[in-house]
């Protein structure tokens, strides 16, 4: 595709209004939702709805999982291959897999996928020329990227998006990606901004823990700031914006349907959750894997109504919890039963997940004498060791939060140059 139409996209996803205008023909218009919640159209809708014009003349190959689906909840894998106008050759799946069979920290493997018959290429844990001699091996000229992400750093569907950009610049492919909310808004940044002495495939390069950003931003923000340091040139890029969606719109809000985008992501509840709570797997404890609400039900063995209480005592912004006990079906204290807390977001405007995540370790490594570190783990998590170690010393919250501002205000520069969505 020509550099004038990637421009032309990058300004019309600029402008608002207008950028309906490449893809909206007779009756393209959506009916808002029943309920009221406005209608967003994802990038596929957009893509589709221009006849996959961005594809024309392309054997294309997808990097998605069980999220890239349209309004009715079909799978765009399934929607291009019985369309005509689409050249799909291949199928790249992620963490979890392509149709999202596999746990955390596992995937599918190579194999044929039996409802279309399009061979299904492994991702998980390649990056680099590995990863680009899959993209060679697949006979595609173009890779899509439709995965829906959760806004926090360390969850690896950006690092795949990030890897899968640069093998394309090694292996001679070009790159489209394909947009989707940010559950948590995009109103801001928040939390540490990683070391790249902490980089690993929780965080390759330094963006903020909860980054503010839709997957379209951050291939923009990582084509002019890290692959060409990373690949000696950026990838040949094309982006599909939404349209209707605004900063401050929260995934309800959408009229999308959620669906999980990994197996311990089953609700938009564990999505606001997650960018704080998650740090709890560099703990020895219960980050509620294996229950019906994990990073909102956090615990161990010894714990009780005394935790609640104590970050309780710290007036969080919009959030409330209460003692809670249960057990495990399966991760830490597998069928055992813990006590601990709950977390109920009252106030989704004004809670911070992370400053949330940091309350509620610096309250539990002070009550359970048991409290240990995963160390390597929880680094690689915060993007640096200073967290750990200002929890050690006792640190409160307000001072921990205050050594990643000089380092998030830095990232917040940069980020603005990148996003391209209005705050509604």
């Amino acid at each position: 595709m020509a550099l004038s139409r990637r421009v032309l996209l990058g300004h019309l996803a600029a402008t608002g209004a207008a950028a309906a205008a490449v893809t909206a023909g007779p009756g393209a218009a959506q009916a808002a939702p029943r309920d009221g919640r406005r209608r967003v159209r994802t990038g596929f809708d957009r893509l589709a709805a221009d006849g996959y014009r961005l594809l024309d003349g392309h054997r294309v190959g997808i990097v998605t999982n069980p999220t890239g689906v349209t309004h009715d909840v079909r799978h765009v894998v399934d929607v291009m291959h019985a369309d005509p106008r689409v050249r799909l050759a291949a199928v790249f799946g992620p963490e979890h897999g392509f149709r999202g069979t596999a746990q955390a920290g596992g995937s599918e493997g190579r194999y044929d996928d039996p409802a279309t018959g399009l061979p299904v290429y492994d991702t998980y844990d390649k990056s680099g020329r590995e990863l680009a001699d899959v993209f060679t091996a697949s006979g595609v000229d173009t890779v899509v990227f439709d995965i829906q992400d959760v806004g926090a750093r360390f969850y690896t569907y950006i690092w795949t998006l990030y890897d899968c950009m640069v093998a394309a610049v090694l292996a001679g492919k070009r790159f489209v990606v394909l947009d989707r909310p940010n559950p948590l808004t995009g109103r801001r940044a928040t939390g540490p901004v990683l070391d790249r002495r902490y980089a690993s495939f929780v965080g390759r390069e330094p963006i903020a823990q909860a980054h503010g950003m839709t997957v379209v931003e951050l291939a923009l923000l990582f084509n002019g700031e890290f692959v060409p340091a990373a690949a000696g040139r950026p990838v040949a890029l094309d982006t599909v914006t939404m349209t209707g969606w605004h900063r401050s719109d929260f995934y309800d809000a959408t009229g999308l349907p959620w669906v999980p985008p990994s197996p311990n992501m089953p609700t938009v509840d564990t999505a606001l959750a997650y960018a704080g709570t998650c740090l709890f797997e560099g703990t020895n404890l219960s980050e509620g894997r294996g229950t019906t609400r994990p990073f909102e039900l956090l615990g161990a063995d010894g714990l009780d109504r005394h935790w609640a209480e104590a970050v309780t005592e710290l007036a969080l912004p919009g959030v409330h919890f209460r003692e809670a006990y249960f057990a495990p079906t399966f991760s830490k204290f597998q069928g055992k039963t813990i006590g601990g807390l709950q977390l109920h977001v009252h106030d989704r405007t004004t809670f911070d997940p992370v400053r949330t995540g940091i309350a509620l370790l610096t309250t539990a490594r002070h009550l359970w004498p048991d409290f240990t570190w995963r160390t390597a783990h929880f680094d690689h998590l915060t993007g640096t060791d200073t967290v750990r170690k200002m929890i050690d010393a006792g640190a409160g919250v307000d001072e921990i939060a205050g050594s990643w501002e000089e380092g998030l205000r830095g990232f917040r520069g940069v980020r603005g140059r990148y996003l391209r969505y209005r705050e509604g």
